[in-house]
């Protein structure tokens, strides 16, 4: 059975923090679903303009196998509206395979169900992690479980290879 990747996205995104991950793993033969508040297309940081395959009122994350949260400025975005945390609470709480890059993890501060959990993220970030009750790490890919994160689009070539690893399995 084809494996089932949710994407939660919005503009701001960081195009490679995107591009990358997803095209791995649709090459791989997984199911990537990008997912917005509507079906409109988006735009990176760096202008690369993105098709939006759901708008989150229409999907429910008990369909996906895994989600994938990459950074730039839209996680901040996303991770004040309670559809979207909602949405990775649910791949928190159930035990679900989560990929993160960057501000990706910003979404789990809001979550209040990252205590405990060791992970990366873009610099910046991690002091907020730490407060919100992560154990931070500097390094390119931290796996916790089914949490695998990363920090920047220069640790792509490690997050990448991680992801697809846990998605075999």
């Amino acid at each position: 059975m084809e494996k089932k990747i949710a994407v939660l996205v919005t503009n701001m995104v960081q195009d490679d923090e995107l591009a990358v991950p997803t095209d791995a793993m649709r090459q791989a033969g997984y199911s990537v679903t990008l997912i917005n508040g509507s079906t409109d297309d988006i735009s990176g940081v760096m202008g690369r303009s993105f098709s939006i395959d759901a708008a989150i009122d229409d999907v429910k994350p008990e369909d996906f196998d895994a989600l994938f949260l990459p950074g730039g400025f839209s996680p901040d975005q996303l991770r004040t509206d309670e559809r979207f945390v909602s949405f990775v609470r649910y791949f928190l709480i159930n035990n679900r395979s989560l990929f993160t890059i960057c501000h990706g993890p910003q979404f789990f501060i809001q979550s209040g169900l990252i205590n405990g959990r060791k992970l990366t993220s873009y610099e910046s970030i991690r002091p907020d992690l730490y407060l919100a009750g992560a154990i931070t790490l500097d390094q390119p890919v931290v796996e916790d479980g089914n949490l695998i994160s990363s920090r920047t689009p220069d640790d792509l070539p490690q997050f990448v290879p991680a992801i697809l690893q846990a998605l075999a399995k």
